[in-house]
């Protein structure tokens, strides 16, 4: 029984290891910059592009509301049940913890009964519209991986728009459209996000799937964003890597799932019904409960960690780049313009790293100009010498024989304007030279 059990592990394991052995080149994590590997000069670094995990995004979301004195409560105002609009017991107070519904609540952690969440002040003022703009802000640029999921408590609004923002906040750009009516608010067709397509994954539609009223059962509004991964991936996103490559040389497409900023622009409320019931007003508010926001922070392929340092996020970066984006190289390593990794070729993508500048190379290096990589040698990104089959040493300088037993022969040594030895007693002059 004992040996038929552990066959049956046995078999298990190498199923799982054989899945896992094709599962990095699909998905492609890009969870490590670097590591280092054995070559024939010894240990190197080997450099790969990487990229933070992603996580929930709203743990370091500021919110911010437009007008500022929408919340209900101050002064203490009724409202009307949600579940039943006729029962318009209920109150609203900022004063009292129990009755209080700041806009924190939005963001709390879900699952207490009664549920917890923000309310502005009810349609008091109709016909004036009920306008509320909540604007959530990262000061840092982040890539969106999962759906933006609200969830309002007072049903979804009849009209709404989510927008976002690239250069915090200063421009707008809409996400989504949502209306119970699309043509009558905002003058589009009707869609949804399974109408689109590889070719059309990037147009703003109007959808009217998410904008019922009171109904218990649908207080959900999503921004479908692993919808439109799926127009790449395939359905169940087995095939990252054909996303990751349409990400590596689209930057629409790139952009188009990139913020640093999103706007809930909240424009009628839920309703119900074609006309306003004028005579209870109390029926008409936004509630929302909840709102997730899952993505990594952008580093531009130079980092795998993000830190939050001063209430704001931080790539911590590697391949010799610094900034909140890894988005430049650091001091003494621009010798070449700065440029973001690459997701190609799958599963390790390209770190384009830094490199050093000419004003910085010390003798571990070569420039091609004070010091050459010596017997043919080729300088490779002013970093290290790839030298011919029979030399080695940091510019090529000594033969590999040397260090086999007996070595080559005092005839076999390098001469002339083709060895480094004839260069030794002058390098701390040519290092002198160059500094000045």
């Amino acid at each position: 029984m004992y040996l038929s059990r552990f066959l049956s592990l046995h078999t298990l394991w190498v199923t799982v290891s054989s899945v896992m052995q094709h599962y990095p080149s699909v998905w492609g994590h890009y969870d490590v910059c670097k590591t280092q590997i054995y070559t024939e000069e010894g240990k190197v670094w080997d450099y790969m592009a990487c990229q933070p995990e992603a996580r929930d995004m709203i743990k370091y979301v500021k919110v911010t509301l437009d007008p500022p004195d929408i919340t209900c409560g101050d002064p203490p105002e009724t409202f009307c049940a949600m579940g039943n609009p006729y029962m318009c017991n209920n109150e609203c107070d900022a004063s009292t913890q129990e009755l209080a519904h700041p806009p924190e609540l939005m963001f709390d952690l879900e699952g207490r009964h009664p549920s917890t969440f923000w309310q502005s002040t009810t349609w008091k003022d109709y016909p004036k519209p009920l306008h509320v703009n909540i604007t959530l802000s990262w000061n840092k640029t982040i890539e969106l991986t999962d759906n933006i999921v609200i969830t309002f408590e007072s049903g979804r609004p009849d009209q709404m728009i989510l927008e976002k923002s690239l250069d915090y906040g200063r421009t707008w750009q809409p996400y989504q459209y949502y209306a119970t009516d699309c043509l009558d608010a905002f003058h589009m067709d009707p869609k949804s996000v399974r109408d689109l397509s590889q070719h059309t994954v990037l147009e703003i539609i109007c959808t009217e799937e998410y904008s019922t009223g009171y109904m218990t059962n649908s207080k959900i509004i999503h921004f479908e964003i692993k919808d439109r991964f799926a127009f790449f991936a395939g359905p169940r996103l087995h095939n990252m890597a054909s996303l990751y490559g349409q990400l590596d040389t689209t930057k629409k497409l790139r952009d188009f799932f990139t913020i640093t900023d999103l706007r809930i622009r909240l424009l009628r409320p839920a309703t119900g019904e074609i006309y306003v019931d004028e005579q209870h007003l109390a029926r008409y508010f936004y509630a929302i409960s909840d709102i997730r926001v899952f993505g990594r922070c952008k580093c531009n392929l130079h980092a795998t960690g993000c830190k939050e340092e001063n209430k704001r996020l931080l790539c911590e970066c590697e391949h010799n780049t610094t900034g909140p984006d890894c988005g430049k190289c650091k001091k003494n390593y621009q010798g070449r313009p700065w440029s973001p990794g690459s997701y190609l070729p799958i599963p390790k993508g390209t770190a384009n790293i830094c490199i050093p500048s000419i004003s910085s190379i010390g003798t571990n290096v070569c420039d091609n100009e004070l010091l050459h990589c010596q017997n043919g040698g080729t300088c490779i990104n002013n970093v290290r010498c790839q030298c011919p089959p029979a030399y080695t040493g940091i510019l090529c300088e000594k033969l590999r024989c040397e260090r086999e037993p007996g070595g080559c022969g005092r005839s076999s040594a390098p001469r002339g304007p083709g060895g480094l030895r004839p260069l030794l007693p002058l390098l701390p002059a040519l290092l002198a030279a160059r500094a000045r």
